[in-house]
């Protein structure tokens, strides 16, 4: 099912929008989290947090929802479908693995925003939320490049799906191999990151 030209453009509009106001929103928390480690005023700590878990819970949240629902959209009603190119697949497989990241994020946001309220947040959540927020922006950054470079390489679905005989198949090349080899490095050092810093631990204390 292929959308009229209408209907893509605002798929892709709100599908944009929702992406760079996601990154936006993360990058705005990662300085506001830079500025809550180096601050000593307990004036500032005691507001910033706070300040962290709303931004978190009513903008960067619903903006990560947003971009993944129109995202999907987006790719079953353009050419590009959900499974049939390896940028998709990728870009999807982020997009979902980012949100749920996000939601265990929340739970140290609000941990952080309750200890900084009583006073007595200690500078090991600072530094972890600015890490968090920081491989955010690069998980994010990759995503939108995703978009726009769309490397060639297309899955054993989408060689089926196209190969009724007229339409040439470009198969998986080397820089397609090269660009999972690095997704897939991407994720192994953010999971492992998050687990040698003790984060599941940190998160449902």
């Amino acid at each position: 099912m292929v959308f009229p030209p209408r209907w893509r453009k605002l798929a892709l509009t709100l599908h944009v929008g929702s992406s760079v106001g996601w990154l936006g929103a993360v990058s705005t928390f990662l300085i506001l989290a830079i500025i809550g480690v180096r601050s000593l005023d307990d004036a500032t700590i005691r507001s910033l947090y706070p300040t962290l878990d709303l931004l978190g819970a009513y903008v960067i949240v619903p903006f990560s929802i947003a971009a993944l629902i129109t995202g999907l959209v987006q790719s079953v009603g353009t050419q590009w479908g959900v499974l049939r190119h390896y940028w998709v697949v990728a870009k999807l497989l982020i997009t979902v693995g980012a949100s749920l990241l996000l939601l265990l994020h929340m739970q140290l946001v609000r941990s952080a925003a309750a200890s900084a309220g009583q006073g007595t947040l200690r500078v090991e959540p600072r530094l972890r939320l600015v890490a968090d927020a920081a491989a955010a922006v690069l998980v994010l950054a990759i995503a939108i490049a995703l978009s726009v470079y769309k490397p060639q390489g297309m899955t054993p679905f989408g060689i089926r799906a196209e190969s009724s005989g007229a339409v040439r198949v470009a198969n998986a090349t080397a820089f397609t191999y090269l660009f999972w080899l690095t997704i897939g490095a991407l994720v192994v050092a953010i999971v492992v990151r998050h687990l040698l810093g003790g984060g599941m631990q940190s998160h449902f204390q």
